[in-house]
């Protein structure tokens, strides 16, 4: 009978045990997230230009992608890159100024700013995208230099900038 007695004591603990193991594998295991809970953002760079929105709501120019190299300044204190342009209803100002920042030597931005006629940069040379009626080419400003654009040139037609690219 004690033998009897202790093979039920036994099995008694050991499905005992057996219980407590599976209840603690569940009990560690990680909740699945709710459908609902809000992701946090993408650490992915999209080079979006910052604040865009705001900046084509108070200037009337659109500032789409870029390295973050070329950004839109005080012309009182940024004159890396200068953009005359002629004002329209919407781009009230007569000219826009960027800042050149990191190393100096090369960075990119996608832009829209209407009714350009000249560019004129400081210590690093650009190339410039401009379209008119569809056609786009390309003008390259040496350093500290003036370029004619579009109506600032004889016979030229209204342009608008969509790229600045410092070359060197």
């Amino acid at each position: 009978m004690i033998s009897r007695a202790r093979r039920m004591l036994l099995a008694g603990v050991i499905g005992g045990v057996s219980a407590v193991t599976a209840a603690s594998a569940f009990a560690f295991a990680a909740p699945a997230p709710a459908a609902d809970e809000a992701t946090p953002p993408s650490a992915i760079e999209d080079f979006e230009y910052p604040g865009a929105a705001k900046i084509l709501k108070e200037t009337g120019i659109t500032l789409r992608k870029g390295d973050g190299r070329i950004l839109l300044g005080d012309c009182a204190t940024d004159s890396d890159i200068i953009v005359m342009t002629r004002p329209t209803p919407q781009t009230k100002a007569d000219k826009y100024c960027f800042r050149l920042t990191g190393d100096k030597k090369s960075g990119y931005l996608t832009l829209e700013i209407p009714r350009v006629f000249g560019l004129q940069t400081e210590d690093h040379p650009v190339r410039a995208t401009v379209t008119a009626n569809g056609a786009s080419q390309t003008v390259d400003v040496p350093k500290n230099d003036l370029k004619g654009v579009g109506e600032g040139i004889p016979g030229g037609e209204p342009t608008a900038l969509v790229e600045l690219r410092v070359t060197g």
